[in-house]
């Protein structure tokens, strides 16, 4: 009895809260900002249970994800933009789980996620579920870590495979 007339209401309460967590567009990680342009606010990490899971899909030969216009070690005034670069898989944006295709997120301070596991979504986790290949970064003054991963329709990595990691150096 206690379950059934509380279940609901836990549900809903916790659904409002996901809600509440996943529209933050602009978010802070102790010394740093980070603000992804156009990201992915619409996402909140609820599965559909309802269906099978589709397993991850495979990564295609030569598929690699990269940073267009940042080198490992560069020097940068922040805001910068990060162009995000893919080959040989395709950008597409989140929804279907479809063969060759993903889109890309920035972990900020962080190395790749392993394959399977769903990206989060916080201020050191930013999705581009809108196949972005471009976002301004507000970083403070100081060494930053950023990794690109790539990720399926539902947000599962592809693992270090389809991932990337830089340092950059944010002047003051």
């Amino acid at each position: 009895m206690f379950k059934t007339k509380f279940l609901p209401a836990l549900l809903i309460l916790g659904l409002a809260a996901c809600n509440e967590a996943g529209s933050d567009k602009k978010a802070t990680t102790g010394d740093s900002t980070a603000t992804a342009a156009k990201h992915d606010s619409d996402h909140h990490h609820m599965a559909d249970t309802s269906q099978a899971i589709t397993p991850l899909p495979a990564i295609p030969v030569g598929a690699k994800v990269y940073f267009k216009n940042l080198k490992n070690g560069q020097t940068v005034t922040s805001p910068f933009k990060v162009e995000m670069g893919a080959d040989n898989i395709a950008v597409d944006t989140i929804g279907a789980v479809k063969p060759a295709s993903g889109h890309h997120h920035i972990l900020i301070g962080l190395d790749s996620i392993p394959a399977g596991v769903v990206v989060p979504k916080d201020s050191t986790h930013l999705h581009f579920g809108n196949a972005q290949k471009e976002a301004m970064l507000t970083l403070a003054p100081g060494k930053h870590k950023i990794s690109l991963q790539f990720a399926d329709g539902i947000h599962r990595s592809y693992g270090s495979k389809l991932s990337a990691t830089i340092t950059v150096n944010v002047k003051k």
